[in-house]
């Protein structure tokens, strides 16, 4: 019998080869926020994942918190990242773009001339932040977004997704996880409005929905699928009690959308609370669509979960960077090699292109 990890797979208009997933990592390599070469490579010696899904990639200048990540903004990324796509086609690979704007979590020093650090409210983050000028900075004061300012972020995942297609990406997947704009809004601990964006549930919900349905609208909602972390503590978010309530409803209403999918990411492995069985049933009971599960996972606990019908897709995060032939790997039953943490943000090719292909 074949094993299910290895089966193509139906994902909106696309098939996927098989049901492995490439978690979106930050790397760290795009030099002036531009795609480049280097990236070309790394991306298309992963390419025998059924999907790639980058990692995060800003949708504006406003959202390059960290240092040397991509945007998808302007042509010179598009063109950038046209290469990429091609790389990955090549071998009848899928990719997705994830569109991660980081909102408070950035420091000026990463950020281009004329940027603003913005959030829901003007609420720091605790902890440091690295610049390649000034190493560990504390994360300031971001500015409270105004009216025009939610409406202009909308409009830039817009625009973002429409030159998603335009470098050739399969579709997009929209980061509302790991502490970033998106969750600053839906968390609690982020979001103090006492607006329509703020407050109850659905109203916390509001500017990640009016993302979706943005970006939805102008590529086809087959295009668009969205990252959430229930119960993670990233980007000094904390945990409060409609959890459960929040992620069931925002499935509920992704659903009326038509999203692609929903990727639920478990970091209990990295010291997060577990996000339990029991809400992820849940989530996939209201979504009723595909479900990517990631978070500490290897070959034999995938084929479990999808054996028992928990998910229909499973994403590997940190074993892609030290194994680029992890599907191989997978079907062979090899050991995995172990990455070097102390490159996963430097640049250069150590640690990111020079892991044994084989």
């Amino acid at each position: 019998m074949e094993n299910i990890l290895f089966s193509n797979y139906k994902l909106g208009q696309i098939t996927l080869k098989n049901r492995i997933v490439m978690a979106p990592m930050t790397r760290s390599r795009a030099i002036g926020n531009i795609p480049n070469d280097l990236m070309v490579e790394y991306y298309r010696q992963r390419n025998s994942a059924g999907l790639i899904i980058t990692e995060g990639t800003s949708p504006s200048p406003n959202g390059l918190g960290y240092a040397r990540i991509p945007g998808l903004f302007n042509q010179q990324q598009v063109e950038g990242w046209k290469k990429i796509t091609e790389a990955v086609h090549s071998n009848d690979g899928r990719i997705f773009v994830q569109l991660m704007h980081t909102g408070r979590i950035a420091h000026p020093l990463n950020m281009p001339e004329g940027s603003k650090i913005i959030a829901p409210s003007a609420v720091a983050a605790k902890g440091n932040m690295w610049t390649d000028q000034q190493e560990l900075q504390p994360h300031p004061v971001p500015k409270e977004m105004t009216y025009e300012d939610i409406k202009a972020a909308i409009n830039e995942f817009g625009k973002s997704a429409e030159l998603a297609v335009e470098a050739g990406f399969d579709g997009i997947e929209l980061h509302a996880a790991n502490g970033y704009l998106l969750e600053q809004f839906i968390n609690p601990f982020a979001n103090k409005r006492n607006d329509e964006f703020g407050g109850s549930v659905e109203n916390r919900l509001r500017f990640v929905l009016d993302v979706a349905n943005k970006t939805s609208d102008l590529i086809g909602a087959d295009k668009v699928g969205i990252r959430i972390s229930p119960y993670g503590v990233n980007g000094d978010l904390g945990i409060y009690d409609e959890i459960e309530e929040t992620y069931i409803l925002l499935a509920e209403e992704l659903k009326k959308i038509g999203l692609t999918y929903i990727h639920i990411v478990d970091h209990s492995s990295m010291g997060a609370p577990e996000v339990s069985s029991t809400i992820k049933e849940k989530i996939k009971e209201a979504f009723k669509g595909t479900i990517i599960l990631s978070g500490n996972y290897e070959g034999k606990k995938a084929l479990e979960d999808l054996t028992n019908n928990k998910g229909d897709l499973i994403a590997f995060g940190r074993p892609f960077i030290s194994n680029p032939n992890l599907v191989e790997k997978i079907k062979s039953g090899k050991e995995f090699a172990n990455p070097d943490p102390n490159t996963f943000y430097t640049p250069g090719e150590k640690g990111y292109t020079d892991y044994p292909l084989n």
